[in-house]
């Protein structure tokens, strides 16, 4: 995803990584002081809800994202070309996020029988290029240190933007398997394999959970009509602790049903920084390139290529079944005392540098420019959900 107002920043094609370490560590102390992470206690009945201040005048920024989108799912598949063995790891939809750690194994488990090389000189160490550097790209490479490294450089990520300027960094961060693809079209197999992920990646990220990669868990609502509404959760019902089905308007909302969860939530400007930090903590290099086909990909020096490359694996690989899904979110000024989301006729969530409001999903929509329409209809659909919850207090 594209932020509507590009953000340029001055990087040279190769990242020294002793000056990186340094001024992350420096950035970290800061944002450690100056925002504390909330974590309610599970399973509150009765509790209070602050209101979320929407107004227009509280904006900070708007934002519009390209989801890569497969109806069919996501892709993970290793294939040989030419001497090269091509690991794909792309197209996750709204969940980049929250499946990386299990996308990245899934690819990286692609390669556990690779044979060693050797020449005369004994064995050849592994080296490995990863093409991108979003949450998919950092989290594969991160997998590959920790089975593979053989000192520094057993990684290079190959990538057009880094963090802040990547398209996982200006995601939600909640942590669900939504808006990931067609049930019509998907395959049992394939769903079988996303549900394996998700599991995995919940528990990866259970140990995440503090300041120092901005994960924390979170009490979520979800707003319902009716019943019929009420099925599984995304992914699994029991990867979310302390459900409750509370069918009281009158405390909730103003909506006759509303199941109440926890879930993780996980701030995408602190995680990547930290994950960066850990990538090259481990030895990892970086080399800033934007690749504009295939032919340029296999002309690198690594054998084994990660193509964690999201919507651009569309050009690069021919992927036409990768399509954008177009998303706007509205940030409103942060208000620390908010320690609850909801999603129903859209979504709230509250984070250190924002509140977020969203709740848009356009596939095959390419625009990234701020649609006033969407606009109107995010304001519309939070302001009446805050006057439910006015009329319930």
């Amino acid at each position: 995803m594209k932020n509507a107002q590009e953000m340029h920043f001055p990087f040279s094609n190769s990242i020294d990584r002793r000056s990186f370490l340094k001024g992350t560590l420096t950035t970290a102390g800061f944002a450690v002081a100056a925002h504390a992470m909330r974590t309610p206690a599970f399973g509150q009945t009765g509790r209070h809800f602050p209101s979320v201040k929407i107004a227009r005048d509280r904006i900070i920024r708007e934002i519009v994202g390209l989801r890569p989108y497969r109806p069919e799912g996501y892709v993970v598949e290793a294939q040989r070309v030419g001497n090269k063995l091509i690991v794909h790891n792309y197209g996750h939809g709204g969940a980049g996020i929250t499946l990386s750690w299990g996308t990245a194994t899934q690819a990286v488990d692609l390669i556990r029988d690779l044979p060693v090389a050797s020449s005369r000189r004994g064995v050849v160490p592994r080296r490995f290029a990863v093409i991108g550097c979003g949450v998919n790209g950092l989290s594969t490479a991160i997998m590959l240190q920790r089975r593979y490294q053989e000192g520094p450089g057993t990684v290079t990520i190959y990538a057009r933007d880094l963090p802040p300027n990547t398209t996982s960094n200006i995601a939600a961060g909640y942590w669900s398997p939504v808006s990931l693809y067609d049930s019509e079209v998907a395959s049992s197999k394939f769903v079988d394999q996303y549900r394996a992920a998700a599991r995995i990646s919940n528990r990866a990220y259970q140990l995440l959970v503090g300041r120092d990669y901005g994960v924390r868990w979170l009490d979520i609502f979800t707003l319902h009509r009716s019943e019929a509404a009420i099925g599984p959760l995304p992914g699994g019902s029991d990867l979310y602790p302390q459900q409750i089905i509370h069918r009281d308007p009158g405390n909730y909302f103003g909506f006759p049903i509303v199941r109440q969860f926890n879930s993780m939530m996980i701030e995408p400007p602190i995680y990547l920084r930290a994950l960066l930090r850990d990538f090259y903590t481990a030895g990892g290099r970086i080399v800033v390139k934007e690749f504009k086909s295939r032919e340029e990909i296999m002309r690198l020096r690594e054998p084994v290529i990660f193509n964690c490359s999201g919507l651009g694996a569309r050009q690069l690989f021919g992927d036409e079944k990768l399509v954008p899904a177009r998303g706007q979110l509205e940030v409103l000024l942060p208000q620390p005392e908010i320690d609850y989301a909801y999603i129903g006729p859209g979504h709230m969530f509250p984070r250190t540098d924002g509140i977020f409001l969203g709740g848009t999903f356009d596939p095959g929509d390419w625009s990234l420019e701020v649609n006033p329409e969407h606009t109107n209809q995010i304001f519309s659909s939070h302001e009446s959900i805050m006057r439910g919850l006015k009329i319930s207090a």
